[in-house]
């Protein structure tokens, strides 16, 4: 709920806000101007930036606790500046410079972003919005959840971006400006300024389902495409000019230049499932399949812009992984008697080859790009891990050894990293909806650190999704929506 006012807004001379003041180092200090008959902020803000673990910036805030929704139109004054300034709506733990928090900030070049961090010192992440320059932004709480909403073609839509923030007791809320130049001072106006605290959730909750790419250097995220359906696991096209998901059984096409995405024909096999991956002269799709008599999953080719598909695999279930660098064969899971293990199976089909024979599940077998060892899944120790053999099914060894349940190995185009999705140690399988990271291992030295921390799990990257130079990867990250833009006023 919102709390008292404090003696400084009794006299509503900040409107909704309490407070307001420097945040962090900033070398000339900021304001703010309360327009009380058109209820606007004109908030002035200097410091270095926002941004790894530390913030400056002029903060005008309230304390609140409980679910709230905080919303304003936002416009920066004068059309010059540095291109990172920025104006934010946010909720921090604390005033510190360093403090956890989360904003929706609108930058000078239009980038609208997520920015979170989510323990005291540590780095600054964001999730950026596909949707450049948006005149209305919101942020929403709910419990730790935290939502990023901006306005497109005149309605409040759901960017896609969201995370999870524990704030303990009451928390500051209120709209902000740094200049990204510790030398300048930069003025926003921020107007309909909003802060609303939330009843329980009056609607039936909405699953998002949001693309987006990671950059491996940065860990920046990007919303490439998000929808109130279930799609899952990415492939990133050959060329790099789109993706395939698949969405109701089909696979489905995404550009990248914004066009909606369309439906690839692929019948009879309309009941596909998330194990599909392009091949390596970019010309057809291995595809996983149920349609069949048995109903169980079946592995087809079919041409990538769609046709008749050709069944490679006779005996199911069968769930394709990997396509072996010179196009020739595929690697499966498949179920046989009970066990799952890997096999591989020529391209032109006939007789599967077993590779693994360990009791228990192993799974997501992948070939490394040189063609000479397939990395897998196996649960043969206890907990499910990292494993590799030989393409012909010889030497298997674990590559890594840690305390989560780590699932499907993709490494990239160039062989320099490897990136697997990894569950906390409970987590028995891989289920959907789950707290997961994605992982990233440096095949030089093994060191491994965590890419992101998401809403995920069954489809975010069950198979390949790297960009074809290596630089990013594609996942599909998971929101359970408890409001509606539509209704929140």
């Amino acid at each position: 709920m919102l709390s008292a006012p404090s003696a400084r807004s009794a006299n509503a001379s900040l409107g909704i806000f309490a407070e307001h003041g420097d945040v962090g180092k900033v070398l000339h200090p900021g304001s703010v101007e309360y327009n009380a008959a058109e209820k606007s902020y004109t908030v002035s803000g200097s410091g270095e930036n926002m941004w790894f673990g530390h913030d400056d910036f002029h903060f005008v805030w309230t304390k609140v606790s409980g679910d709230v929704s905080l919303t304003a139109d936002i416009a920066f004054v004068g059309a010059t500046g540095n291109n990172h300034r920025k104006a934010v709506l946010m909720i921090r733990q604390s005033l510190d410079g360093d403090a956890t928090a989360v904003d929706v900030a609108r930058h000078g070049d239009g980038l609208t972003a997520l920015q979170f961090r989510d323990a005291i010192g540590a780095n600054t992440h964001e999730v950026e919005s596909n949707i450049s320059a948006p005149q209305t932004v919101r942020i929403v709480k709910r419990g730790d959840s935290i939502y990023a909403f901006v306005s497109k073609d005149g309605k409040l839509v759901f960017t896609g971006a969201s995370t999870k923030l524990a704030l303990t007791g009451p928390f500051y809320v209120g709209i902000g400006v740094c200049s990204h130049d510790k030398d300048v001072v930069e003025k926003a106006v921020f107007t309909n300024v909003k802060l609303v605290s939330l009843p329980p959730a009056a609607t039936k909750p909405i699953l998002y389902s949001t693309l987006e790419t990671i950059a491996v250097a940065s860990t920046d995220r990007h919303v490439v495409y998000g929808a109130p359906q279930h799609f899952e696991a990415p492939n990133w096209s050959r060329d790099g000019s789109f993706f395939l998901f698949n969405q109701d059984g089909k696979i489905y096409r995404l550009a990248l230049d914004g066009a909606d995405p369309s439906v690839i024909p692929t019948s009879p096999q309309d009941n596909c499932n998330n194990d599909h991956g392009i091949s390596p002269d970019g010309q057809s799709i291995a595809v996983s399949d149920s349609s069949g008599n048995s109903k169980k999953s079946s592995v087809y080719i079919v041409p990538i812009g769609g046709g008749t598909p050709r069944q490679i695999t006779e005996n199911s279930p069968s769930y394709w992984h990997g396509w072996s660098p010179d196009g020739r064969t595929l690697a499966f899971t498949g179920e046989r008697n009970g066990d799952f293990d890997i096999y591989t199976i020529p391209v032109s089909g006939g007789t599967e080859t077993r590779l693994t024979t360990a009791k228990g599940l192993d799974d997501g077998p992948e070939y490394s790009p040189d063609g000479l060892y397939i990395y897998f899944n196996s649960v043969r120790t206890g907990s499910m891990q990292i494993w590799r053999m030989k393409a012909d099914g010889s030497a298997q060894e674990q590559v890594l050894s840690d305390d989560t349940n780590d699932w499907f190995p993709h490494i990239s185009p160039d062989g320099k990293w490897m990136v697997f999705l990894s569950y906390e140690k409970g987590v028995t399988g891989h289920p959907a909806q789950k707290d997961v990271m994605p992982q990233l291992m440096s095949m030089e030295d093994k060191k491994v650190h965590v890419l992101a921390t998401l809403f995920g799990g069954q489809g975010t990257i069950n198979v390949p999704s790297w960009s074809p130079d290596s630089k990013k990867l594609a996942f599909v990250s998971y929101s359970i929506l408890q409001d509606d833009p539509a209704e929140m006023k």
